[in-house]
């Protein structure tokens, strides 16, 4: 299970972190580099979710999308520094919920 949180994160901070990348060289001048580095990061976020154990494309990339929600939030916290509020963290904990019930749901 740690394995799989794991590549989640990274899988998020790569996605993030490309389009951040590519957000500040696009709309804040930031120099082409920015966008070269937030492209390869991007790529390195496509590759990343093939690492995972579950046989099941659709079902990893609809977790991954509830932890994206999250991190997405606690980025804008970190790093744009918007504090998020009660209705932020009441979403994110409901993507967890159906994170967790996606991934590890019985099945037959």
């Amino acid at each position: 299970m740690m394995s799989v949180i794991i590549l989640f994160l990274l899988t998020g901070l790569a996605e993030i972190g490309g389009g951040y990348l590519i957000w500040l060289w696009l709309r804040e001048g930031k120099p082409s580099w920015y966008g070269l580095i937030g492209g390869i990061s991007l790529v390195i976020y496509g590759i990343l979710p093939t690492l995972q154990a579950f046989p099941s494309f659709g079902r990893v990339y609809a977790a991954y999308g509830g932890v994206f929600v999250v991190l997405a939030i606690l980025w804008g916290w970190w790093i744009d520094k918007k504090t998020p509020d009660l209705y932020d963290w009441l979403g994110a904990s409901v993507c967890l919920i159906g994170v967790s019930i996606i991934l590890w749901a019985p099945r037959h």
